[in-house]
């Protein structure tokens, strides 16, 4: 298959919301390198792709958690001018209260949600402006704007994610280069084993399917969306909710205190 798509990137690529956006991509005509820690699960994924589309598909083991596996997977990012597709997909998550929860395990957390994700960006940006195009795509989630749904860190990683994505969709206007930030809600992946609350316990109201959520982020980026919400149904939330941040923002610093923190 030609290259005229270019090439995507994919983190966390070897099953659920990654291996998907892997399918889902070959099939818009992008070659593929998939990054993910399991070699043999990254593979089958690979190769299921490689039969049913004929595009290239290249693999990458690494654990992004690590400084030199994540400087290998940059050093891609920077150097294969094919890449103009960067799909910010691999984290971890958790339903831990902070009572009970493993502050080793919220470290970690920080370092793939937050540090790689960030890492990733800011050498895609560099690149991809030299390239004259080029897209990043930032998996967050809901708890980005609803951090009370589930571990507090984790809310606040994706938090993180949603904000780097607001202000990279920033200073990136006029490169050439776009940036789209999903927001999925409760979505049908082995997330929830891992975090630590089995998906059944869920209403199913609530729960998507992830092929169906990734159609959705996909027709959110043929549209042009910098936030992309498959689970919200009317969108006028989601306006509202960012015109009054906007609203309020040159309101926020100010030579003096508030009235209301005044001295009587």
């Amino acid at each position: 298959m030609s290259k005229a798509k270019g090439t995507a990137l994919i983190t966390g690529a070897s099953s659920g919301i990654g291996a998907l956006y892997a399918d889902r991509l070959a099939r818009r005509g992008f070659d593929l390198i998939l990054v993910a820690r399991s070699a043999g699960k990254l593979e089958r994924v690979a190769s299921a792709i490689r039969d049913a589309t004929g595009t290239a598909v290249e693999t990458m083991v690494a654990d992004l958690g690590r400084a030199a596996d994540l400087r290998r997977v940059e050093a891609r990012v920077t150097n294969d001018r094919s890449i103009n597709l960067l799909v910010n997909n691999a984290g971890v998550g958790s339903t831990a209260r902070a009572l009970d929860a493993d502050i080793d395990a919220m470290s970690a957390m920080v370092s793939l949600n937050v540090e790689a994700l960030m890492r990733l960006s800011y050498t895609a940006v560099p690149a991809f402006v030299a390239r004259g195009r080029g897209t990043i795509v930032n998996i967050a989630s809901i708890v980005a704007v609803a951090p009370e749904l589930l571990n507090g860190v984790y809310g606040a990683t994706k938090a993180f994610v949603l904000a780097l994505s607001q202000s990279l969709r920033h200073e990136l206007e006029g490169t050439g280069v776009d940036v789209q930030v999903v927001l999925p809600g409760a979505t049908a992946t082995d997330f929830w084993d891992i975090a630590g609350t089995p998906i059944d316990h869920l209403p199913g109201e609530i729960v998507m399917r992830a092929d169906a959520m990734v159609d959705a982020a996909l027709a959110g980026l043929d549209h042009h969306e910098f936030a992309t919400i498959p689970g919200l149904h009317d969108e006028t939330r989601w306006t509202a909710f960012e015109a009054a941040r906007l609203a309020m923002a040159d309101e926020l610093s100010a030579s003096t205190p508030a009235a209301r923190y005044l001295a009587a």
